[in-house]
């Protein structure tokens, strides 16, 4: 428990650094937050990876999975973050990693059955995919929150940390796109890897998943072909995103803790 107590006081300290950064309105957040944040998330990892050796393998039941999207945002804050002012990001990555590893440390430890490769293959696939696209609509929502001050002339302190606009949103399709690939082998993979995919309390988990990646696809396709952007784009990945939401941890969260059946 001390390791966890330990992660999320770094994660908030990252936190803190970053919205001091914020609140001076200064073009970039600078380095400062990195202290703490590469540590919170190495400690996050170790976390799991002590309470899976107890477990006895790899435990993806829901708090765990929750907590491995919330490290996964983070890890991808990190990548994008240190090299610009992306890193505005962990303003709200960093307390949602925070939450979900308190989360996990404090409800979510199981025994757990051993998984065949192509399964873990699968969760694997699910769990990035989902970490990625959260990622992809919280700058989404920055994005938004950008258009919307700027055809407001409110030209706020907080726009001078965010990246110009244009760059923004290619960093925006970006991720999608890699989070749309990650999609695409999550499906495929539980089509190949997982025998009762269709069984019947994992149909609106596979329909749901499905309508997902039907539409970051036709968003990516959109703007390939009609060069979407702005508030359509916005709409499009936060719809994606919440039926993405719905089929991962909706599903999850019905069985397993109001149900107390597993997947």
């Amino acid at each position: 428990m001390t390791i966890v107590l330990i992660a999320i006081v770094l994660y908030l300290a990252a936190t803190i650094a970053l919205v001091l950064g914020v609140a001076r309105g200064r073009p970039g957040p600078g380095r400062a937050w990195l202290l703490p944040a590469l540590p919170a998330v190495a400690l996050h990892v170790v976390h799991h990876a002590l309470a899976w050796r107890a477990a006895g393998g790899t435990d993806l039941h829901f708090f765990s999975a929750l907590s491995l999207v919330g490290l996964g945002m983070a890890l991808l804050t990190l990548l994008v973050g240190a090299r610009g002012r992306m890193a505005t990001l962990g303003v709200v990555v960093f307390p949602i990693a925070a939450a979900t590893l308190a989360g996990y440390a404090g409800y979510g430890h199981r025994l757990v059955d051993t998984m065949d490769p192509g399964v873990q293959l699968h969760a694997w696939c699910a769990v990035l995919a989902y970490a990625t696209l959260a990622v992809a609509a919280l700058l989404a929502i920055m994005l938004w929150l950008q258009e919307r001050a700027l055809r407001r002339r409110d030209f706020h302190a907080w726009l001078r940390v965010l990246p110009p606009l244009t760059e923004l949103e290619t960093l925006l399709f970006r991720t999608i796109a890699a989070g749309f690939v990650l999609l695409t082998a999550t499906l495929l993979t539980g089509v190949l890897f997982v025998d009762d995919l269709f069984a019947q309390h994992l149909v609106h988990k596979t329909v749901l998943s499905v309508l997902s990646w039907l539409a970051f696809g036709a968003l990516l396709l959109g703007r390939w072909r009609r060069g979407w952007r702005g508030a359509v784009a916005v709409r499009w990945t936060l719809a994606a995103m919440a039926l993405l939401v719905l089929s991962f941890f909706g599903t999850k969260f019905v069985l397993e803790l109001v149900l107390h059946r597993t997947l």
